[in-house]
C-alpha cells in the first residue's frame, strides 16, 4: 500500500496507507484474520487504544490483527478511505497463505469512525478485477465478518456526526453520496455477519447509529448480535477495567466462537 497509493496527495506520511502486521504466536493461531480501523473522526486515529491494543488483545485469541492506517480528512474526502481498507482486505486475503489464514474468514473491526469505515467496507464490495494486472485487485474486498464497536453509521440527520461527515464528504456534501454512506440504508443479504456494541450514554455518536444498522441487518436476514450498554461513555477501546462495559471483548470472543472463527 506504500508509496504512491491510489489518489495521493504528496509522499508524507500522511500520504501512504500503511498496515501494522501483528501475527499470533505460532501453534496458538486459528487462522482467522482481522483488519482493524482505529477511530477519530476521520481526523486523526486512535491507533493506540482501538489498534494495537485491540490487536493484541486478537492474537491472544490466535487471530491474526492487521492495524489499519488510511487516509483522513480534510485532507482526503471518500471513496479514499474506503479505497484504502478495500486494499487492506484484498491484500491480506491475497497473501492468505504466507500469514497462514483462510482466505475465507478475514474480517474487518473498527471503532467510531473506523466503524464507519468497517460499515462501508461491508456494504460496498467487489469480488475483485479477474483481469487486474496486479494479483492483488483480482481478490473480493468483502470482509466475512465485521466488529463494529460505538460505530458512526449514517451520514444522514438527525444522528449524523458532524465531524466525521465533514472530514469524509468535505463541507457541503453531496445528497447523494451522503445516501450511498448512510451504511444503514446499504445493506443487503450479502453484507457479512455483524457483531456491534454501543452504549447508551455515548454523547458523540449517537446509539441510534449502531440501533439502525443492527435493525437493517435483521431484515435483511444477516446474522447479527448487538449489544447496548447502559453506561460508558464513547471511545472506550477494549476497557477492561470497567465490570460491566469490560465484558464486551468477551462477549466478541463467545459471537466469533460460536460462528467457527476460533477454531482451527
Amino acid at each position: 500500500m506504500g508509496n504512491g497509493a491510489p489518489g495521493a496527495l504528496g509522499s508524507d506520511d500522511a500520504d501512504k496507507p500503511t498496515l501494522t502486521i501483528y501475527l499470533p504466536y505460532g501453534r496458538d493461531a486459528v487462522g482467522t484474520a482481522v483488519v482493524v480501523a482505529p477511530g477519530g473522526s476521520y481526523l486523526h486515529l486512535a491507533s493506540n487504544h482501538e489498534g494495537r491494543q485491540v490487536a493484541n488483545w486478537l492474537n491472544s485469541l490466535g487471530i491474526a490483527a492487521f492495524v489499519l492506517k488510511y487516509r483522513l480528512g480534510p485532507r482526503y474526502h471518500h471513496p479514499i478511505e474506503l479505497g484504502d481498507a478495500q486494499r487492506a482486505i484484498r491484500l491480506v486475503r491475497a497473501q492468505a497463505t504466507e500469514f497462514g489464514i483462510s482466505p475465507n474468514r478475514i474480517g474487518m473491526m473498527g471503532f467510531s469512525a473506523g466503524g464507519h469505515l468497517t460499515a462501508t467496507a461491508s456494504t460496498h464490495f467487489d469480488t475483485g478485477n479477474s483481469a487486474a494486472s496486479d494479483p492483488i485487485d483480482r481478490v473480493s474486498s468483502r470482509p466475512d465478518f465485521a466488529v463494529l464497536g460505538y460505530p458512526v453509521i449514517t451520514m444522514v440527520e438527525p444522528y449524523v456526526h458532524h465531524t466525521s461527515q465533514r472530514m469524509l464528504l468535505g463541507d457541503n456534501p453531496d445528497a447523494k453520496l451522503q445516501q450511498a454512506l448512510s451504511n444503514e440504508l446499504q445493506v443487503t443479504a450479502q453484507t457479512p455477519p455483524t457483531f456491534l456494541f454501543s452504549t447508551s450514554e455515548d454523547a458523540v455518536v449517537p446509539v441510534e447509529n449502531s440501533v439502525m444498522f443492527y435493525s437493517a441487518l435483521h431484515k435483511a436476514g444477516v446474522p447479527a448480535e448487538l449489544h447496548i450498554f447502559e453506561k460508558g461513555p464513547h471511545g472506550v477501546g477494549l476497557d477492561l477495567k470497567d465490570p460491566v462495559l469490560g465484558q464486551w471483548p468477551t462477549l466478541l470472543a463467545n459471537w466469533l466462537r460460536s460462528r467457527g472463527l476460533l477454531t482451527k
